[in-house]
């Protein structure tokens, strides 16, 4: 068996490393007694340090899971992709022309209709504040808020796709003999016009904060409430 000195110059050895030159640990007197079970001091210090090494371990990953980057389980390059559509402008976002030419549109339908009425001997009125102070309202979020603007843009050409075709068709039956009308009829098959937009709102909205996504869905009241405002006007 090794002697008592002889160990403790091995466990001095193994634990040494350069800090301004100094041990981990000192010993004050070469001929300090230690149990002669020479592993005792290298078992007690072990027993000391890993378990608080393995908690800094824990922490560190936990830390760094909450501080993931927006698209970085797909990659660095997703990362990258995520903060430069965050930097573009509202002018470069308007420019993608997401929602121009979904299909949907009902304005060039609407001024045939329109034409028709007349032919047909009906007066055809001035807008009025409901819809002049919407139409405003639509600019304006255009502009500055696209958030809040693809709300209503989703309720107002859903809308016209589900109960204003009910709405539509007892309107033709019972007051136009019948007469299909434009407004109500769409280029293309017009369920996959509706998932094309679907589709293309949520690869917008991949792009949106939480705080962006709740905005969007707090506008639905606004909306319902400025549509509605036209439709009893309608119906006055």
């Amino acid at each position: 068996m090794a002697s008592p000195t002889a160990s403790l110059y091995q466990i001095q050895t193994i634990f040494h490393y350069k800090n301004n030159n100094k041990p981990l640990f000192s010993l004050s007197s070469p001929t300090h007694q230690f149990p002669s079970n020479s592993n005792f001091f290298l078992q007690r210090k072990l027993s000391l340090t890993m378990p608080r090494k393995e908690s800094v371990i824990v922490v560190s990953a936990t830390t760094a899971e909450k501080k993931r980057h927006p698209g970085e389980k797909k990659g660095f390059v997703e990362e990258m992709r995520f903060v430069a559509m965050r930097l573009h402008t509202k002018d470069q976002a308007k420019e993608d022309a997401e929602f121009k030419n979904t299909g949907l549109e009902r304005s060039a339908s609407l001024d045939k209709d329109l034409a028709w009425f007349k032919e047909q001997g009906y007066t055809i009125p001035e807008p009025s504040t409901p819809g002049l102070t919407y139409a405003d309202y639509l600019k304006d979020l255009s502009q500055n808020d696209p958030q809040a603007f693809i709300c209503h843009f989703y309720n107002i050409y859903f809308a016209h796709s589900a109960g204003g075709r009910m709405i539509g068709k007892k309107i033709a039956g019972q007051l136009l003999n019948n007469q299909a009308l434009e407004f109500y009829k769409w280029d293309g098959d017009l369920s996959q016009l509706l998932q094309n937009v679907r589709d293309k709102l949520n690869k917008v909205a991949e792009e949106w904060t939480r705080e962006e996504k709740d905005h969007c869905l707090e506008e639905t009241e606004k909306s319902f409430k400025l549509s509605g405002e036209i439709l009893r006007l309608i119906l006055s």
